[in-house]
């Protein structure tokens, strides 16, 4: 009878064995798994890390006892088994225990050919992972007198014989695995695989089932998903007579096929074998699983099994469907998908099976993949998109005047911008594939040139594809995969709906807009930023002859022009919404950002407001601010020029009274932008309420709304509990916040925002990532304050930030009410807010 050993220094793996995790590996404790499964897996040693440890320092463990374990004949392999399967490990080594007089039984047994190529590949191993011999000297194939070649080679390289003793060859393969582990370069590519400085390897040691033999035999792996749908499909490989490495024509299908000889057809009760093991790890490891298998003479042996490789979407679905098979809870589905993730769904993605010719490497700053033809202005983006013809807006940088063309195109690409560009931020609202920062091209809009690495050059009208999601420029058409918001991914976010404990609203400027953000089942619009209203053709010329008007009563007549036009915009907005909240932010930015800047587009708004050329240049010189974003704008605006708020507002109520009578009574918020003082509130407060007075006695009709702040200074957080005194609510706006906390533009950060961070000044991009320390301080003191003031106010944010998980976390601690976010970071949002919800309960005590 065998013995049973389970020492310090190794465990035989058996259903009792004390096997953990930490200690011996994934690889040891998922085999444990399967053996209490009753799979048929050849027996199995584990050496835990503390050992793995010592060998690399030159003390062995008691190897006679180890090979004990595996009986008179041992052929056995060794495996890697660190903590976590990602951090990878030294490659297997398989048919240790392989010498002379093992090769002449299985000559008997199996015959010499198999005997031969066994033998072979453990002797050209052996020479180029643990002797570290040079690869060019041990790849000859298999073939007469290749093993015989192989051992002189080897002798003549190392002054002696090939070892023939299975204790010593074990323990030169232990040694060179453990040092292996230990190297520098293994240790930098497993850190960047996201392991810990200290991260520690186990080792598993298998009897070696064969698949080389008499009848049908051979090696092969099963899976019974797809790795990048996620759909129910059986596929994988089994090579006959193999340990994996036969060529192509020794290959079986899996399932049946009419391309060629299948594992199903010739061995229909083995193929029903493997199903029903595939089953088995699905309903006991409640995860789908990647079965590793040999066949020897029609009997099966299960080596190994691995979750299955994943694309986001399949990840999803396979989720879903185990929680709905009953497999696991809906908490486990909702926490076992990434909330980044699901950005992979939302978006068209480049197929990852296809080829790609990639041109250039950016920054992928917004996700999804287009093709288009490229255009190099916001008026030829514009130009094409009337002809519905994908083009990607290509640019050395963006500013507002491309805003129009970035509507219009398929995906956007910049040489310049990080992160937090212009670019970036404006895409990811409007959900585009983007990429920034793509210092490898050089851009000539003048010339309508683009030029890539290797002297590539491309014109205006040649076709490329942007790749958002991993940062590839990519040359032609590429393959795509379409967005994948099907019935799991829906169920995914129900679920993730009944457990959130933080309201979710979307950043949305137009109906289309509102549109995704009802698909998207936001809780509501927690941003319409209407100044993005005013940059088509049609209203920038009114809003050019409101800002020239000279007199408050000229201002008023100009701005009636445009009062249909915003009313119309608020009825979209409130119908597609349908009663849910809808806040808006009262006009925010600087005028000059609505002027021409260049000497022909003076000229033409000469020519509109019939005015001298050097009237225009002039007024458009005194309206130019040393710092605008700091100048004149937001509530600074509505105090000293009131009409553009009355306008605003009258639009506003109009339109809730129209909308009302279609449907859900609209409860209208109106947020008023860049609050300092509480006086500025409460002056606006005041005309507003005017305003509103008046819409009450034209139309007979009765309406509520709420009037907020947007909280964009330091000093408003500080004041918080003055300006809750005139506020319902207050929203903090993090990107200008940020902006105005660190005293440093994003427009200008990515020039040394790496640097920073890489030299730890930073942690993060503090306008990539919510900075809770300083910036999430303001948000303390000031939701704090206003709380003290008002109990019922309403807390939000509305930055850039609300869509990371890391800021929903800090926001929900917090007690905020909501977050906002981009309509295409919404579904993100949510499934992250339902993650804190399961992970850490809010105290009601």
């Amino acid at each position: 009878m065998q013995k049973h050993y389970e020492f310090d220094e190794f465990v035989e793996l058996r259903p009792t064995a004390k096997v953990d995790k930490s200690r011996h590996g994934w690889r040891a404790k998922c085999l444990q798994r399967l053996i209490r499964l009753d799979l048929p897996v050849p027996a199995t040693v584990a050496l835990p890390t503390e050992t793995v440890r010592r060998i690399a320092a030159g003390q062995m463990p008691d190897v006679a006892a180890i090979i004990e374990c595996f009986g008179d004949e041992m052929l056995i392999s060794v495996r890697s088994s660190p903590e976590n399967p990602e951090w990878g490990g030294p490659g297997t080594v398989l048919n240790v225990g392989l010498n002379n007089d093992m090769h002449a039984r299985l000559v008997e047994t199996h015959g010499a050919e198999a005997a031969d190529a066994l033998y072979l590949a453990f002797v050209q191993n052996y020479a180029v992972h643990v002797a570290r011999l040079d690869p060019d000297m041990f790849c000859a194939p298999a073939g007469p007198g290749a093993v015989q070649a192989a051992l002189a080679m080897y002798q003549e390289e190392m002054d002696s014989e090939f070892p023939q003793n299975p204790v010593q060859q074990l323990i030169e393969v232990l040694r060179s695995m453990a040092r292996a582990w230990e190297g520098t370069t293994a240790r930098l590519l497993r850190q960047a695989k996201g392991a810990p400085a200290e991260a520690t390897l186990g080792l598993v040691l298998q009897q070696m089932a064969l698949g080389i033999g008499p009848g049908l035999s051979g090696s092969g792996t099963i899976q019974f998903v797809d790795s990048v749908t996620g759909k129910p499909l059986i596929n994988g490989r089994f090579r006959r007579q193999s340990q994996g490495r036969a060529s192509a024509d020794a290959e079986l299908y899996l399932t049946r096929d009419p391309r060629g000889p299948s594992l199903e057809d010739l061995a229909p009760e083995v193929f029903e074998q493997l199903r029903g093991y595939g089953a088995i790890c699905r309903q006991r490891l409640r995860e789908e699983m990647q079965v590793e298998f040999t066949l020897e003479g029609g009997r099966v042996s299960v080596i190994d099994a691995v979750r299955v490789q994943r694309s986001a979407r399949a990840g999803v679905r396979i989720a879903v469907a185990l929680a709905e098979d009953g497999v696991i809870p809906r908490e486990d589905a909702l926490l076992r998908v990434e909330p980044r993730a699901l950005t992979e769904l939302l978006h068209f993605q480049v197929d990852p099976r296809a080829p790609r010719d990639v041109l250039a490497r950016g920054i992928a700053a917004s996700p999804g993949a287009a093709t288009g033809k490229i255009v190099f202005s916001a008026a030829a983006a514009q130009a094409s998109a009337a002809r519905d013809e994908p083009c990607i807006l290509v640019r050395r940088e963006t500013s507002p005047e491309d805003v129009r063309g970035m509507h219009a195109a398929h995906a956007v690409l910049t040489e310049r911008g990080g992160m937090t560009s212009h670019a970036a931020v404006i895409a990811r609202g409007l959900g585009l594939p983007c990429i920034v920062g793509c210092l490898e091209i050089s851009i000539s809009g003048r010339e309508k040139r683009l030029v890539g690495p290797r002297g590539r050059v491309f014109y205006e009208g040649d076709v490329i594809t942007v790749d958002g999601s991993n940062g590839d420029v990519l040359v032609g058409t590429a393959e795509m995969l379409s967005p994948a918001l099907d019935d799991g991914f829906q169920t995914l976010l129900r679920w993730a709906d009944n457990v959130r404990d933080i309201g979710i609203r979307a950043n949305a400027d137009t109906p289309e807009d509102a549109r995704t953000a009802r698909n998207f089942a936001a809780d509501g619009i927690g941003l319409c930023r209407t100044e993005h209203m005013f940059f088509d053709e049609d209203r920038l010329t009114v809003m050019r002859e409101m800002i020239f008007a000279d007199a408050s009563q000229d201002r008023r007549l100009v701005l009636e022009r445009l009062l249909p036009m915003q009313r119309a915009d608020f009825i979209a907005l409130f119908d597609i919404m349908a009663g849910m909240p809808v806040c808006i932010r009262l006009f925010d930015p600087p005028l000059h950002e609505f002027l021409p800047h260049d000497r022909d587009g003076m000229r033409d708004l000469a020519d509109a407001l019939d005015r001298p050329l050097s009237e225009v240049t002039r007024r458009i010189e005194a309206m130019s601010e040393f710092n605008p974003m700091l100048g004149m704008r937001g509530v600074r605006l509505g105090v000293t020029i009131p009409e553009i708020y009355d306008m605003q507002a009258r639009a506003i109520f109009e339109a809730a009274v129209e909308a009302s009578t279609r449907g859900a009574q609209v409860v209208p918020e109106i947020m008023i932008p860049l609050v300092s003082a509480s006086r500025e509130v409460e002056l606006v407060k005041s005309r507003i309420d005017a305003v509103a007075a008046a819409v009450r006695s034209e139309t007979k009709a009765e309406f509520t709304y709420r009037l907020g702040a947007m909280m964009e200074t330091p000093r408003a957080a500080l004041r918080a509990g003055e300006i809750a005194e005139h506020a319902e609510f207050m929203s903090f706006g993090t990107n200008d916040l940020t902006q105005m906390t660190y005293g440093l533009s994003r427009d200008d950060a990515g020039r040394f925002m790496s640097t920073y961070v890489n030299q730890g000044v930073y942690a993060e991009d503090p306008f990539h990532i919510l900075d809770v320390e300083g910036v999430g301080e303001l948000l303390l003191i000031g939701a704090g304050r206003g709380r003290a003031t008002r109990r019922d106010i309403t807390i939000s944010v509305c930055g850039e930030h609300g869509g990371n998980p890391e800021s929903i976390a800090f926001c929900r601690a917090a007690g905020f009410d909501y977050v906002s976010c981009s309509p295409f970071r919404v579904p993100v949002a949510r499934l992250a807010a339902a993650h804190f919800a399961l992970l850490a309960p809010k105290s009601h005590g």
